[in-house]
């Protein structure tokens, strides 16, 4: 069961989307319990909880980073056109774009290191602005 989860996240929300539709056309109550889950788990970005757009965006990106090695090797492996210019010019061009697509994973991150960080420091700025009555939850005195 996991396995068809998985699958389902790494196709993303139309995926699921079909599965619903496809539940409600076979049965309806089958169609709505996967409405409730994907509304519970927040795979549809209704809740909270688990449905961390980062999350499905970074598996996306590795998935994306899988085929494009993949794919260079393939290339990589391809004979010689014939055309030394031509093969030149192709191999040039591999390596820019990998040398793009490293820049931007990079920046991505230094992104995501950002946000973390502003989060981070806004939670401890209101929690530095907390009244010392409060104090931490759950401390007895």
């Amino acid at each position: 069961m996991t396995g068809v989860v998985a699958t389902l996240d790494d196709w993303g929300k139309p995926a699921w989307i079909a599965v619903m539709v496809l539940g409600f056309i076979l049965f309806w109550p089958v169609g709505l319990a996967i409405l409730a889950y994907l509304i519970w788990s927040g795979r549809m970005g209704c809740g909270g909880r688990h449905g961390d757009m980062g999350h499905w965006q970074r598996r996306m990106a590795d998935r994306w980073e899988r085929n494009m090695e993949r794919w260079g090797r393939e290339m990589r492996g391809f004979p010689s056109s014939g055309n030394a210019a031509f093969d030149e010019y192709r191999e040039e061009t591999i390596r820019r774009l990998e040398e793009e697509q490293r820049e931007f994973r990079e920046f991505l991150e230094r992104l995501r290191k950002a946000k973390d960080k502003e989060e981070f420091d806004q939670f401890m700025a209101d929690r530095r602005s907390r009244p010392a009555s409060e104090g931490p939850q759950g401390a007895s005195a």
